[in-house]
């Protein structure tokens, strides 16, 4: 069984609607997906949704819904707006699905069976907000918690604990063996510190139903639900399981679906799981150990972006400066919204969105630079050869090799940037070389003709090479320039980014601006934003 590139992003949590941070990480997620299926490869790409947990069950209450009926709802918004940003995601799991509920069983049943669980009583703090149990560590000088966790109270209950300790020195050993398995390098650095630094304190892993219904019940014992993050990161594993994928449902003794078409092809181990720094311990950590204890593989890398601030302060509801991605794309159109948040941001660091810089990049990069290219290259054609493709010229060939070599190679080590900048390097190219050609000046001097067909040529060449490298990033513009040149299907494949494709004698079609020159973006309206998990 052959094996696909399989890459995800992290659920995101039913309690609000998307913000910019996870536009960011879907786009991402979506560009290195589509740039691997590009490649040659077979990909399977997962997004999707955590649907369980206390913040759920209060918010479903205060509306007067049942939790499901409240999840439905948000998730038909989310389904939405994963179509608005174009992406191209094989499958989309919900944590409230039965398939991911028998997946979660089976896991929590084996690990159970295996003595990798205890139930012991717990006295300390709780934060509601976050969900998660506190200790003295948490405490500020004064003895009074971060307003980050919200109202904390003191707690005595008992619950299920996982015996996280136990797994730590091989964890180390696994990570430093293994240098790619959390990107960026920075972020691997800060996950080994922690572990070399701390004892590993045993994960509880439930939460009694008495005071928590809303979650999937702990198949030993029906008292207790499973805690959400156990329940959350398993869904990378739970959905190439219910699919049959015997790497994963293998492992949990469980066989083939009893409905549907049989796998053709293996899934586990994860190729990258696309998330965000402030969930780095629980994948680079939690998820780890929970593999190792179920018999499973574990993911191949953890790639982790940083998060985005507007006009250099944190976005907030509050100060009203949210960056609303539906609004952005309604008014500039998807691709600008994804050409930004992948140009502006390399995959790590933290990003600083401001109007200004938006405009300035749709303006000089999308507007001025290949949209004009585009426009004036096919338009001289036509106006000038009647758009009847001239006979071949390679002036510009190397220039498009160099970009579509740089292209492969920094997709390849996710370096999203940078291949955004190799392609702009090539639109660059062009545009200088139709300043230093002058065409314009070539078609007033019938001598000239020959010379006018080379540099029509290599221009229309280099719109079509560039509609191929486009294609991971700006999809809907790759097809445009491909219908613009008469070519009837959109770009799909990196190898058809040879030079000399367009054939003598072929005509291009019509001729319409790919980015039309706008106005600053308004502020964009303030909303709520789902709450993280810690």
């Amino acid at each position: 069984m052959t094996k696909r590139f399989y890459i995800t992003t992290a659920i995101d949590y039913v309690n609000g609607q998307p913000h910019l941070g996870h536009a960011y990480e879907k786009v991402v997620t979506d560009v290195i997906a589509r740039g691997r299926r590009w490649m040659g490869e077979e990909v399977f790409f997962l997004t999707g949704l955590d649907e369980h947990g206390q913040k759920v069950q209060q918010a479903a209450l205060a509306e007067g819904k049942t939790p499901q009926a409240y999840c439905d709802e948000l998730a038909a918004s989310w389904k939405a707006f994963a179509a608005k940003l174009n992406l191209t995601n094989n499958d989309f799991v919900r944590t409230t699905e039965p398939r991911h509920k028998a997946v979660i069983q089976a896991i929590l049943s084996k690990l159970h069976a295996n003595g990798q669980f205890y139930k012991a009583e717990y006295k300390g703090f709780y934060s509601a907000k976050e969900e998660t149990f506190l200790t003295e560590k948490d405490r500020r000088p004064d003895g009074t918690f971060d307003p980050m966790w919200g109202e904390v109270t003191e707690l005595a209950e008992e619950n299920y604990y996982f015996r996280l300790s136990a797994h730590q020195q091989w964890l180390i050993d696994y990570i430093e063996a293994n240098p790619d398995f959390v990107y960026p390098s920075y972020r691997r650095n800060e996950v080994l510190g922690f572990l070399k630094n701390n004892r590993l304190e045993d994960l509880c892993i439930s939460r009694p139903a008495a005071r928590l219904s809303w979650g999937i019940p702990l198949p030993f014992d029906p008292g207790y639900v499973t805690y959400v993050w156990f329940d959350a990161l398993s869904n990378y594993i739970s959905v190439p399981a219910a699919l049959g994928d015997p790497a994963a449902a293998g492992p949990l003794g469980l066989g083939a679906p009893a409905s549907g078409q049989p796998l053709q092809s293996s899934l586990w181990p994860a190729d990258a799981h696309v998330i965000g720094k402030d969930i780095v311990k629980f994948h680079a950590v939690y998820w780890p150990i929970m593999l190792k204890a179920m018999g499973a593989a574990l993911p191949r890398q953890i790639l982790a972006h940083g998060w985005w601030q507007k006009d250099g302060a944190k976005m907030s509801k509050s100060l009203g400066n949210v960056v609303d991605p539906v609004a952005v794309i309604d008014e500039w159109g998807v691709d600008a919204f994804r050409y930004y948040v992948v140009r502006e941001l390399d995959l790590g660091p933290d990003g600083n969105w401001t109007d200004a810089g938006f405009q300035a990049r749709y303006s000089a990069e999308l507007a001025n630079g290949l949209g004009n290219l585009v426009n004036r290259s096919l338009s001289m054609l036509k106006r000038y050869r009647g758009g009847v493709t001239p006979p071949r010229s390679d002036e510009l060939a190397e220039a498009a090799a160099k970009a579509a070599a740089g292209v492969v190679e920094n997709l390849r080590g996710h370096r999203l940037q940078g291949a955004l900048e190799d392609i702009w390097a090539l639109v660059n190219r062009a545009n200088q070389y139709v300043d230093q050609t002058a065409p314009f000046k070539l078609a007033k001097d019938p001598a000239q003709a020959a010379r006018l067909g080379e540099v029509l040529y290599n221009l229309a060449e280099t719109c079509r090479v560039l509609a191929v490298l486009l294609t991971p990033f700006l999809p809907d513009s790759a097809a445009r320039i491909h219908r613009q040149l008469g070519l009837a299907a959109p770009p799909k494949h990196a190898g058809e980014a040879g030079w000399g494709v367009l054939a003598e004698g072929h005509v291009i079609g019509e001729v319409s601006p790919l980015f039309p020159r706008k106005d600053a973006p308004a502020a964009a309206p303030a909303q709520s934003q789902p709450g993280k998990r810690s």
